[in-house]
């Protein structure tokens, strides 16, 4: 391997995959703000253009970019290309062998036939044997980069964290946030970690040459943290009260919510309790600080520091109860609507009865409840399906406000209703349209 560079790095033109991720944002900001010319490339214009508005952008699916000769047009014109791109698990919109490998694998030979350095965001601990596909295919992607040589540098981070959430880091905020308990599997496993901005300047490093060049490094703090410790530090980080009990969920209780959260992933839900997320999680986050240190002569901040460096905003709070309320809302909305779609066909003739009292037509009437029970069940299918679910919401808040207006207009003694029929409905309004918020990716 050769020696790191020496002297003041000029600025590069960089491409950043995945700039638009936790990681690859920050990557890209970093780089941005050292004075080098950054690109991105992402599957979506509209996050892109959301997450990184002033940033030149390329939008493709690396899952298309199979062989070398689909990114070398991609690649022209760079003078560093940094792998920011990953996903935790199979689904939809994700195949990790894609993803991870084979188009990693077309990435690093046209970066070595434009003699464009690669620096590889891996994982630390990833193996050919590991006991998750993730891990596996990351490692064969950092295999392909390996075979076919070139200027390359791959980084291998324990746990991230960042100012920001999202996955992993999103599930602990998660945890952090429930009320006087704090529920946790596998409390015992160790992991280390890193922060965004530790990463983000080895990506500096590497980029520029001061690393060298055939390197594999782990970035990883010195020691290693349990889990429940980190979450009772992520607590105290946002200002949440010590848990006045920990409950730790025995291991079918766990195997029951990650095979929920994978079936939920089949409808586009990126839960960070997949079965994946919790492999690893049984695994434990490990890796070698030493290589990092000789290199840099500097350690990565540890866990304490990294929080301390940060300091937690009203915002995280209310982001972490949020995140922890989400699926509760989710939940409670596709509950309400199913059960009143359900209903109004069940007891059609009950509620045609409150509307031909009206004076409606009895057919019209009983079409109308028909008609409307459809629409409620298929919101209420719709919220199930993550690509649906914010504006299936905010269907529910405008159906709603018809069945308001409508009654009002119709019916309108059903606002002296003492169970308060036509009044329920605002409260249901308003947790349709908070949900749709909550629903907003990035």
């Amino acid at each position: 391997m050769n020696a790191p560079a020496s002297g003041p790095a000029e600025p590069r033109r960089v491409l950043v995959l995945g700039a638009y991720g936790l990681i690859g944002s920050g990557v890209a900001r970093h780089l941005r703000a050292a004075g080098h010319h950054v690109s991105g490339l992402g599957r979506s214009d509209a996050t892109a253009r959301r997450v990184l508005p002033h940033t030149r952008w390329i939008i493709r699916d690396m899952a298309t970019l199979l062989a070398a000769a689909d990114w070398l047009p991609v690649v022209e014109g760079h003078d560093t290309v940094v792998n920011c791109a990953g996903a935790l698990q199979d689904g939809p919109r994700d195949q990790l062998q894609a993803i991870h490998a084979d188009a990693v694998a077309a990435l690093a030979e046209a970066c070595r036939q434009k003699s464009v350095r690669l620096v590889q965001i891996s994982a630390a601990g990833v193996s050919d044997q590991a006991s998750t596909s993730f891990f596996r295919t990351k490692a064969a992607g950092d295999a392909a980069i390996r075979a076919a040589g070139g200027d390359f540098t791959i980084l291998r981070p324990g746990l991230v964290l960042a100012p920001t959430a999202y996955g992993g880091t999103t599930l602990l905020r998660m945890l952090a946030a429930f009320p006087a308990v704090q529920p946790i599997a596998l409390p015992d496993t160790l992991l280390r970690t890193v922060s965004l901005s530790d990463l983000a300047l080895a990506v500096e490093k590497a980029a520029t040459g001061e690393l060298g060049t055939g390197e594999t490094i782990d970035l990883v703090e010195e020691r290693p943290h349990t889990l429940s410790a980190i979450v009772a530090g992520m607590r105290k980080w946002l200002g949440f009260a010590p848990a006045r009990l920990q409950i730790t969920m025995p291991p079918a209780v766990t195997r029951l919510v990650s095979s929920g959260a994978d079936a939920l992933g089949l409808l586009g839900w990126r839960s960070p309790l997949r079965s994946t997320a919790i492999a690893v999680m049984q695994d434990g986050v490990d890796g070698e600080p030493a290589r990092w240190r000789a290199l840099t002569g500097r350690a990565v901040s540890s866990f304490e520091q990294t929080l301390a460096s940060m300091p937690a905003r009203s915002e995280d709070r209310i982001a972490a109860r949020m995140a922890l309320a989400m699926p509760f809302a989710v939940a409670a909305l596709f509950i309400l609507w199913a059960v009143s779609g359900v209903v109004g066909f069940l007891r059609v003739d009950a509620a045609s009865g409150v509307l031909t009292a009206g004076g409606w037509p009895d057919g019209l009437a009983r079409a109308s409840v028909l008609f409307w029970s459809a629409v409620d069940i298929a919101l209420a299918m719709l919220i199930l399906i993550r690509r649906y679910a914010a504006r299936a919401c905010l269907a529910m808040a405008g159906v709603s406000l018809v069945y308001l207006a409508a009654a009002s207009l119709f019916t309108p003694w059903l606002w002296a209703d003492p169970l308060g029929s036509l009044v329920k409905i605002v409260p249901i309004i308003v947790l349709a349209l908070v949900t749709s918020a909550m629903l907003q990716e990035r």
